[in-house]
């Protein structure tokens, strides 16, 4: 069987993964806070000690990793190395909801989650039962110390954070950002979790609360679209490929010793 097979083969699932992150960054388009993903991935180069990683920008290459073992080859290969989650903000929009709060700036709002504290741009919150600032999950929003209780009817938020009732300032949202952003892992569409020692929370200070708005997800309808059909070309380019040398190959074994 020719080698080349595998590199078509590796080039064909590096595609078929990339329409995979696509289509989910598709299908949230409309999830509030929302932070698309980019694929990454691995080249290995024929009888190469190293190997060369490579990203769609260069702004979202991953952070250094240890070397890995020496993997030789004579062919080039392709694996899938993960994604990395594109932080740009999405736009803003006006709901008229004093629950609804939209960041502006470098800045994520603190969720107390039952695997500890995680974070969110997705700022359509709501009160619980006992008058909790909450997500739409019922998780808890929290303050500078903790949870954050509203009692009382006129519930306002600075930019700064600052939260007042009835005139009276009462807490304030905890906003955190991050000394590296890829030190967090995504969880579910829209939380992040720590990720790794590398990890360090500090207080942001670059940034602004819109009361009565939420940030839409940063996601490109019209790119995406471009993309998964650029995908799907390529994935079918490849699979002809693979059809191809199949076709010699079977075509060589049946071949081969026969006497004319």
């Amino acid at each position: 069987m020719s080698d080349a097979i595998y590199t078509a083969t590796s080039g064909a699932l590096a595609y078929e993964m990339r329409l995979e992150v696509l289509s989910n960054n598709l299908s949230n388009i409309n999830t509030v806070g929302f932070k698309e993903d980019r694929t990454v991935f691995r080249t290995y180069l024929p009888d190469a000690q190293n190997t060369i990683i490579e990203a769609p920008q260069a702004a979202l290459l991953p952070r250094e990793t240890e070397s890995l073992a020496p993997y030789q080859t004579s062919n080039s290969l392709v694996a899938f190395e993960g994604t990395r989650t594109d932080f740009s903000s999405g736009q803003l929009k006006h709901t008229g909801n004093a629950l609804d709060m939209a960041l502006e700036g470098n800045g994520f709002f603190c969720i107390q989650t039952s695997d500890g504290v995680q974070y969110t741009r997705k700022g359509n919150f709501t009160l619980n039962h006992d008058g909790v600032l909450v997500t739409q999950d019922g998780m808890s929003v929290l303050s500078d110390g903790g949870e954050i209780k509203i009692d009382g009817q006129d519930f306002s938020v600075d930019i700064q954070g600052n939260i007042s009732v009835d005139g009276q300032q009462v807490d304030t949202l905890k906003i955190v950002k991050f000394a590296d952003p890829h030190s967090v892992k995504k969880v579910g569409n829209t939380l992040f979790a720590p990720d790794g020692p590398d990890f360090t929370e500090q207080m942001s200070e670059d940034f602004k609360v819109n009361q009565g708005f939420i940030e839409l997800s940063n996601v490109n309808a019209i790119r995406i679209m471009t993309e998964m059909i650029e995908v799907l070309r390529g994935y079918e380019s490849y699979k002809k490929v693979i059809q191809s040398i199949d076709e010699v190959t079977s075509k060589s074994i049946n071949d081969v010793g026969r006497l004319e």
